[in-house]
């Protein structure tokens, strides 16, 4: 059974376990209700009052809230997105006393990515299927929720599940995108929708799972989509009627079509071939950051479509605006600076990783600056007013580059690196030496705290490339054979799967570090009682000391924790939120070496504070059992199989079958008994609407049978 709050009533006095998700072969373990109108969506009715009034939000409010502890206004707190709060009740002495203060358990098990607002007394965060919910601060009692109806085909879309990183506030409004591309204005009372608008063009794959921003009364959203064929943009709206401001191509269309600014015709002249037959990719699908005085909005943009620079460019070419921060003037989306931090990108190395405002003393003088740890490996310190490069450092191993030139901050490649005639193992590999996972900047030790991984990959050129209808394009060899460097492949097992870094912008160094077993842990907080707070993805709750990452206090979630954490203070206490759901990328593509295991529970929302005693419910796992495979064959090629599967499934099932927590574990799926199940799944589509497509456009039943073939093989070694 799939448990439902309703409004005024609190899941956090309930202590009931969840039950055990469907063994579905599937993109999906729940199916989203059938699809509304986007003009009549599933909303509830008129939700409680709370105790606190709303004021409208606004300029004033937003560009003050370093000074307000009581709410939460925007995705990182402030415009400068630095993620810090005052806040000291909850500080090294006290910590120890911090308990659960309420939970709200929400109604799916996928992967839960946002970031919570908290304004005038209510939280207001959005969660995976781009559903939406207000909750009082105070008692985590449902307010209302809205609920879009993503259709659940368009899961195929989300190259990483189907999470939303939360929501903007302006007026009387929240403001979030969906998955299947809709900019959506509710009250912010009610949860009524005001308005709703389709950004992208719905014949084309693209996503929305950032959050937007508000500016002057201005929506400002990206979209995701960059492995799938799209042309990436960000688009500002007015908040009051939804009709378009402005809108910034980040890479150039078909010149015979001319140029939409002067900014995409100086972008085109690094690029050759025909690339905007793929799209070109470039989207800006999570960071933005905002100065008030300089009136400049900064967006981090996304990696090529393909990825493979030799295939989407000829090898030819910087391809602006790919992997770049670029600077706009927010009144109008005019181009101001672009630094580009992987020119030539060929590895998913996005830039579109969190930024961070600060004003800093640099070599004796004070710099605006903004700082960026994107995939590459580098922490970069650019001057925000001008995009002139001050200072760069890699954060995390990395063998693609030597260096930065001191001078343009251009980075020094390798000559491993580029795989056109053989394969490369290279370091970080595509999800990078740090992620989307927010970081935190402490203006009282000077230090940003940044969730770094080690992570490696096998680039290798295909023999030839065909665009898929329904796969991914990435222009590489789903089975690029032996590595070639296995010293860097030894050197990898030697490091730590990821570590929370202190790392001093300044002297561009790690001041410490803490160690973790598992990869993909959450964004950061950290505070004014001296506090740097993180989940991780083997299902605990931390709070380190910032001046030397000793850890005070931990929380058994059993949940990973993935998006940032948030403090706020009502009625004199402080509170921590915490959003738990495992998901993304990570798990899918890694399986295990996430940290998570199967697991049948739903996410939540956690508020903690001192002398709180709550309890989390007891939830049991149930083991996985092997298959019965008695008289089960296949006459498909197993090594054929395996390859396939690398091409079209590894990314959502994970290497060898192994996903885990929100998508099937494939060794142990009852599907593969039956040839005619799988083939109706895999080829006809017959799972569509929970986010599995059929692959019928791209291979056939021979290839498919292979697939089963192979998968046959790994649930045999599991029941050995």
């Amino acid at each position: 059974m799939t448990f439902q709050t309703r409004p005024g009533f609190n899941s956090g006095k309930l202590l009931l376990a969840a039950t055990l998700s469907a063994l579905l072969f599937a993109c999906s373990n729940d199916e989203p209700a059938a699809p509304q109108s986007a003009a009549e969506p599933a909303q509830d009715a008129a939700p409680a009052v709370t105790e606190t009034a709303q004021r409208p939000v606004n300029a004033a409010r937003i560009t003050s809230a370093a000074g307000n502890t009581s709410d939460w206004l925007t995705h990182g707190r402030t415009y400068s997105e630095q993620r810090n709060s005052p806040l000291d009740q909850i500080n090294r002495t006290t910590v120890t006393d911090l308990g659960l203060a309420w939970d709200f358990e929400l109604d799916t098990d996928r992967g839960q990515e946002a970031t919570p607002l908290v304004i005038d007394g209510v939280i207001y965060f959005t969660s995976a299927w781009s559903k939406a919910f207000a909750l009082d601060a105070r008692t985590g009692e449902e307010l209302w929720r809205f609920d879009p109806q993503v259709p659940g085909s368009k899961a195929v879309d989300a190259c990483c599940d189907v999470v939303n990183r939360g929501m903007a506030a302006w007026g009387d409004k929240v403001y979030f995108g969906a998955l299947d591309g809709r900019l959506i204005a509710l009250d912010r009372e009610t949860g009524r929708q005001v308005w709703s608008t389709m950004t992208v063009d719905p014949e084309k794959r693209y996503t929305i799972t950032g959050a937007p921003r508000i500016v002057d009364g201005k929506v400002i959203i990206g979209n995701g989509g960059g492995e799938l064929g799209v042309r990436g943009y960000v688009t500002a709206y007015d908040a009051e009627t939804g009709d378009q401001v402005w809108r910034f191509y980040t890479v150039p269309g078909n010149p015979a079509e001319g140029f939409e600014s002067d900014a995409m015709e100086m972008a085109a002249e690094t690029w050759a071939g025909e690339w905007w037959r793929l799209g070109g990719g470039g989207t800006v699908w999570d960071s933005m950051a905002y100065d008030p005085e300089l009136d400049l909005l900064y967006i981090g943009v996304g990696n090529g479509s393909p990825w493979n620079h030799h295939i989407r460019s000829n090898g030819e070419g910087d391809n602006l605006f790919l992997s770049s921060i670029v600077a706009l003037r927010a009144s109008t989306g005019e181009y101001v600076w672009h630094f580009q931090t992987t020119p030539a990108e060929s590895w998913d190395y996005t830039a579109t990783q969190h930024m961070i405002l600060a004003d800093m003393e640099i070599d004796g003088r004070m710099r605006q600056v903004i700082m960026q740890a994107p995939k590459n490996g580098f922490f970069y310190v650019i001057d925000r007013t001008t995009g002139e490069f001050i200072s760069g450092n890699n954060y995390v191993e990395i063998n693609w580059a030597s260096g930065l030139d001191a001078v343009t901050g251009r980075p020094i490649e390798a000559e491993i690196v580029r795989y056109e005639r053989d394969p490369a193992v290279v370091i970080p590999g595509p999800l990078g030496g740090h992620n989307w996972y927010p970081m935190s900047y402490d203006p009282q030790t000077n230090l940003v705290f940044l969730p770094t991984q080690n992570t490696s990959y096998v680039y290798s050129n295909p023999a030839e490339f065909a665009e898929q209808e329904v796969g991914w394009n990435l222009g590489l060899d789903a089975a690029p054979g032996p590595t070639v460097n296995p010293q860097d492949e030894a050197r990898m097992l030697e490091l730590p799967a990821s570590q929370l870094v202190a790392w001093d912008p300044v002297a561009q160094a790690a001041r410490w570090a803490v160690d973790y077993s598992v990869f993909g842990n959450s964004g950061l907080l950290s505070t004014g009682g001296g506090l740097v707070f993180q989940g991780s993805a083997d299902g605990f709750f931390h709070a380190y000391r910032t001046d030397n990452g000793e850890r005070l206090w931990s929380f058994e979630v059993g949940d990973a924790i993935l998006g940032g954490p948030v403090t706020y203070e009502l009625d004199g206490e402080q509170y921590v939120l915490a959003l738990a759901g495992q998901g993304g990328a990570i798990p899918m593509t890694m399986g295990l070496l996430s940290g998570n295991y199967p697991r049948q529970r739903n996410g939540r929302l956690m508020a903690f504070k001192l002398n709180a005693d709550g309890q989390l419910p007891d939830i049991s796992m149930t083991p996985l059992q092997p298959l019965d495979l008695t008289g089960i064959s296949s006459e498909g090629n197993p090594d054929v199989g395996a390859v396939l599967y690398g091409a079209y499934c590894s990314v959502c099932h994970g290497p060898v079958g192994l996903s885990s927590g929100p998508l099937p574990d494939l060794r142990h799926s009852p599907m593969l008994l039956s040839q005619e199940a799988f083939h109706g799944i895999v080829l006809e589509g017959n799972l569509l609407s929970r986010g599995m497509p059929g692959f019928a456009a791209d291979i056939g039943a021979a290839e498919v049978e292979s697939v089963r073939a192979y998968l046959l093989q790994l649930a045999a070694a599991v029941g050995n």
